[in-house]
């Protein structure tokens, strides 16, 4: 070994643990007592400040100096470095200027292995908001083999962790996807990505993306919706200005800030003293905000607005009269067509906001036109055209996924072609009961009074029942 390399050898020991015995630094460099000697005061003639102690069990220590002597970094803290550079622009200080020369710097001098690892790694970082999600950790050869494909314009297929488990012998298929940017954002990082199956634009969280090799052919880049990546980061947190919540409200909840910020969302929460935190949320109506807030389940205050406080209260009369099996005189369950949100679609109208540009859907009931019905009654019947377009949709896409299938089974043959029928008749089953689900709870939007009660029996049962055959 050269005298070089074991003076890096003993810089980089020497960084690793705050005291070193003269002897323990001889065993791990194989060498004698006094070559460790003469390599400390080399080290020390080149701008290092190491400490010694004598006597049988003397040893060294790096201590620190009135200046920055050269650094020793291996491959995964240069690549550490140059993310927590690149990101350093959200933290909130003026760091800009400092960061992109300090990068610079570091590029210049590492190896080409390096360079061309780094010059990979085009990160977006978006402003993290006080009180968001807690961040998470990932690997950082994850992100520079995201960062490979992105900067590749190679098609990326990778495996996506649900949510919830899912039984081993029904995992999801793997997604196939055009990879555009890396993102960090509220302590996060995202995948900015163009979904091939879906043909849209969808931001993937990268600590539950296990890629595949090899990658898919090259792609030709997209333009991010607007044009910007981080506007397009953020709006799909919070909406953009013009696609804002219409309706704001903050809370007390009886839970510590722990267990509430994994839920929070794009809302925000802070500490409200021991066990107490402060929720500050958003819906597109009044009511879907009073239903998300209680399922924490906890005890509520409302601080503010007026009309969250009444929106509790229109919640709290309907669940007694569910309990007590009667209308009574609770509000008419058409005045919040937000009970909807099973179907995954945003609150039409709902109890009114007073503050805030009106919802897109607002402006869809706007606009329809009066034929003799009322606003509350058009407001169903434009979900009512929601559900519609979900089944024609759903549709369409079973009879595409069924013409598929029927190709695929063609290359099966003896035991497996059978397994394969079978698969084919389950995902035709479940399907059919999604779209009789569908057709329930369109029935459920513009049916009498006297019909709903046995057709939420209806929905409930189908909707049950397809919940547990995915199960």
């Amino acid at each position: 070994m050269t005298t070089t390399a074991r003076l890096l050898n003993l810089l980089s020991l020497l960084q690793t643990r705050r005291d070193w015995p003269g002897s323990l630094l001889a065993a791990r460099l194989e060498v004698t007592d006094r070559t460790v000697r003469r390599d400390v005061e080399r080290l020390r003639e080149m701008g290092y400040r190491i400490d010694a102690t004598l006597g049988p069990d003397g040893g060294y220590r790096l201590a620190s100096g009135t200046e920055l002597p050269p650094l020793l970094l291996d491959d995964a803290q240069v690549v550490a470095v140059a993310i927590a550079l690149r990101t350093a622009t959200v933290v909130g200080a003026d760091l800009d200027e400092p960061a992109a020369r300090a990068l610079a710097t570091i590029r210049q001098v590492m190896p080409s292995r390096l360079r061309h690892r780094l010059d990979a790694l085009e990160i977006v970082a978006v402003a993290r908001r006080p009180g968001g999600a807690a961040p998470t950790t990932v690997p950082v050869e994850l992100l520079v083999e995201l960062a490979g494909a992105i900067r590749d314009r190679a098609v990326l297929r990778f495996d996506y962790a649900p949510r919830r488990p899912v039984p081993d012998d029904d995992p999801p298929p793997p997604r196939r996807v055009e990879p555009h940017h890396l993102a960090n954002a509220q302590g996060r990082w995202y995948l900015v990505a163009w979904d091939l199956e879906r043909a849209d634009w969808r931001l993937f969280s990268v600590e539950r993306i296990t890629p595949r090799t090899p990658t898919g052919p090259r792609f030709a880049p997209r333009e991010v919706p607007g044009g910007d990546v981080e506007e397009f980061v953020e709006a799909r947190f919070k909406g953009s200005d013009v696609n804002a919540w219409a309706c704001r409200g903050s809370v007390i909840l009886d839970l510590p800030i722990d267990a509430v910020l994994p839920f929070v969302g794009d809302g925000t929460a802070r500490e409200a003293g021991p066990d107490r935190t402060i929720l500050e949320s958003g819906s597109w109506s009044w009511v879907s905000l009073a239903a998300a807030i209680g399922r924490f389940e906890v005890a509520t205050e409302v601080i503010g607005p007026p009309e969250l406080r009444e929106a509790f209260a229109t919640l709290a009369g309907r669940f007694a009269a569910t309990a007590g099996g009667s209308m009574g005189t609770t509000p008419h369950r058409h005045s919040d067509p937000g009970r909807r949100s099973v179907l995954d679609m945003p609150p039409i109208g709902g109890a009114p906001c007073t503050a805030g540009p009106p919802s897109p859907r607002e402006k869809e009931c706007d606009a329809m036109p009066n034929d003799g019905f009322s606003a509350e009654e058009g407001a169903l019947l434009a979900g009512a055209g929601h559900v519609d377009t979900a089944r024609e949709t759903l549709t369409t896409e079973i009879g595409q996924l069924r013409s598929r299938l029927t190709q695929l089974e063609g290359a099966w043959v003896g035991e497996g072609a059978g397994a394969f029928r079978t698969l084919i008749d389950s995902w035709e089953q479940k399907a059919t009961r999604l779209t009789n689900v569908l057709d329930v709870f369109k029935s459920n939007l513009t049916g009498t009074d006297a019909a709903y009660g046995q057709s939420d029996t209806d929905a409930g049962a189908a909707l049950n029942q397809y919940t547990q055959s995915l199960g």
